[in-house]
């Protein structure tokens, strides 16, 4: 019953990020390139793993969240402010992106369900969340919607079974990376979708329950792992779709699959996933903003302060607004996941360098070799997809021709080993100094 009750806690974090976002990034993916996209399913899966077990093992380890240890380990002078604002920054434009996603997602299930217009849906959702936000109960509503959208992401794994899709080719496409064209936006969205920033800390906020590294790790492992095989199992239907992706065309193809009434699940579920997810974007920002600027005088940053609420109201009024304009929902929630998927490498780096810093974690918390090997893989990808996409997106603005796939991943490379080199001598010193305090 304990490995179970841990289970169902830590599925929080695969719950989060199997949204809208997972189900039109993926589904796109496999409708254009088939399962030539697979590979950034994988790689994403791991890297969330990867990186959330290293920010709740901070929290286990040292009994502060990474807001609170990035805070220290750059804490003073104009450079530790700056670096502070830039963080919290990130968090929340990621959030507010986020968040846009969320509200489109949620309006366009319950379109398909009810045929009510769009505004209308946006303003009831917007509403909605904001009052479960300000008066705190959101835990049974999550809980509720949560599992509708386990029930969804169950129907996918049928449906990817009933597809019957090629083996090889599955196999093939999840562990040989490829760039088809024009795919470099997705891919960042696959990542991005997956190993969402703001889940990094909310992973370590949540993990001063747990009791022991070993039980975070199983109930962790287990619900990364599954939701990793859901994203995939979506993008295995979406090759299914004949055409362009629309979230009426993968209705469809459930319906074909399962029968009557997929459809209606379909809708209920995303508009589930999207509501749920509307929640817990700003709520994560609000804590996010709390761990880093609440210093002696914590009532200030209370739920019920000004400050928290200030954080959560401007993400969720950012998604109410681009639900009104009328934006197209697929292509708006794909650049979300790729604005988070390049966001992702500064997070990805302040955690790298915060735990395996002695003073926040200890020696027997920071990462081993194997750990670091593994995290610095991680990490520099994370980086050098993130500058290729910089790179493409600005070129496309200043009307440079840019070179193919290969020479832009070169370009890139060579710009992130000088990001990351800076980096890795910031670990090793901080590592250093550790050895040195404690012999």
């Amino acid at each position: 019953m304990q490995k179970i009750a841990t289970l169902l806690f830590w599925s929080v974090i695969s719950a989060a990020f199997i949204g809208p976002g997972t189900v039109t990034t993926a589904a796109s993916a496999g409708a254009k390139y088939q399962f030539s996209l697979m590979w950034a399913l994988s790689f994403s899966t791991i890297a969330c793993l990867v990186l959330q077990e290293a920010s709740a093992r901070l929290t286990i380890v040292s009994g502060k969240n990474l807001g609170q240890a990035i805070r220290m380990q750059f804490s003073g002078g104009i450079s530790g402010v700056a670096i502070l604002i830039v963080v919290v920054g990130a968090i929340i434009i990621g959030c507010a992106a986020y968040e846009a996603g969320n509200i489109l997602g949620g309006v366009a299930g319950a379109a398909l369900a009810t045929g009510w217009p769009g505004d209308a849906l946006t303003l009831f959702c917007g509403l909605s969340a904001g009052l479960l936000l300000w008066f705190g109960s959101t835990q049974l509503v999550a809980k509720i919607l949560g599992g509708v959208v386990a029930l969804m992401g169950l129907a996918f794994l049928i449906t990817a079974f009933l597809i019957s899709p090629s083996l090889p080719a599955i196999f093939k496409g999840g562990l040989v990376p490829s760039f088809p064209p024009a795919s470099g936006l997705l891919i960042m969205g696959l990542i991005g979708t997956t190993v969402v920033p703001y889940n990094i800390f909310l992973g370590s906020g949540i993990a001063i329950a747990s009791k022991s590294l070993k039980e975070m790790r199983f109930g962790l492992g287990i619900a990364v792992l599954f939701g990793g095989i859901i994203s995939m199992a979506v993008l295995v239907v979406g090759t299914a779709i004949a055409g362009e992706f629309s979230f009426a065309a993968l209705s469809e193809a459930l319906q074909q699959n399962l029968g009557k009434g997929a459809d209606l699940l379909f809708a209920f579920g995303l508009f589930a996933a999207g509501f749920s997810s509307a929640i817990t974007a700003p709520l994560a920002a609000a804590i996010t903003a709390q761990s880093l600027f609440a210093r002696k005088d914590v009532s200030q940053w209370q739920p019920n302060s000004w400050r928290y609420r200030s954080v959560w109201l401007g993400v969720l009024l950012t998604g109410i607004l681009f639900g009104l304009t009328g934006v197209q929902p697929v292509p708006a929630i794909i650049l979300a996941q790729a604005l988070n998927g390049i966001l992702l490498p500064l997070i990805a780096v302040f955690l790298f360098i915060v735990i395996n810093h002695p003073g926040l974690v200890g020696k027997p918390g920071r990462n081993g070799f194997f750990a670091n090997a593994v995290m610095t893989a991680v990490v520099f990808i994370s980086v050098l997809l993130g500058v290729a996409n910089i790179l493409k997106a600005g070129g496309a603005a200043f009307g440079y021709s840019l070179p193919s796939e290969q020479s832009m991943l070169i370009i890139a490379a060579i710009c992130a080993a000088v990001i990351f080199i800076p980096v890795l001598n910031i670990v090793k010193r901080n590592r250093s100094a550790g050895d040195m305090r404690m012999n």
